[in-house]
């Protein structure tokens, strides 16, 4: 927590980054959470495309149940993804507890998952 707020002072107060060459563990470590915020911005926007087309599909076929509605079921599976993929990078970056990389680690690993999940909602909103 704190070597992510130290990331976000440093980004705030540090002259621009050359991000396409990084040269010290600071302007990787606010480059690699620059390129996270990225990913997350074109998730929500993936999201909020897969909540419209699940509710166009319970519009056209009412769930018995409103739990086994498409709005829910993706909810469902959202929340689940969030907390594994959150889990997932902190335990990989953990790895590496104390060392300056360490938020390195846990950025891609977060912009690499989220990128997949991106794809991911995007298909199933092109579906049909």
């Amino acid at each position: 927590m704190i070597s992510s707020l130290l990331i976000l002072v440093s980004a705030a107060t540090a002259p621009a980054l050359d991000c396409a060459s990084p040269q010290t563990q600071l302007a990787m470590n606010v480059c690699s959470f620059q390129d996270y915020q990225a990913a997350d911005k074109a998730l929500n926007a993936a999201w909020k495309a897969a909540q419209q087309f699940a509710q166009q599909a319970d519009r056209d076929s009412p769930p018995a149940r409103k739990a086994d509605s498409a709005v829910a079921q993706l909810l469902a599976a959202q929340r689940a993804w969030i907390a594994y993929r959150d889990a997932h990078c902190l335990a990989l970056a953990d790895q590496y507890r104390g060392g300056s990389i360490r938020p390195l680690i846990k950025n891609t690993c977060m912009t690499d998952l989220t990128k997949t999940r991106t794809a991911q909602l995007r298909e199933f909103s092109e579906t049909n």
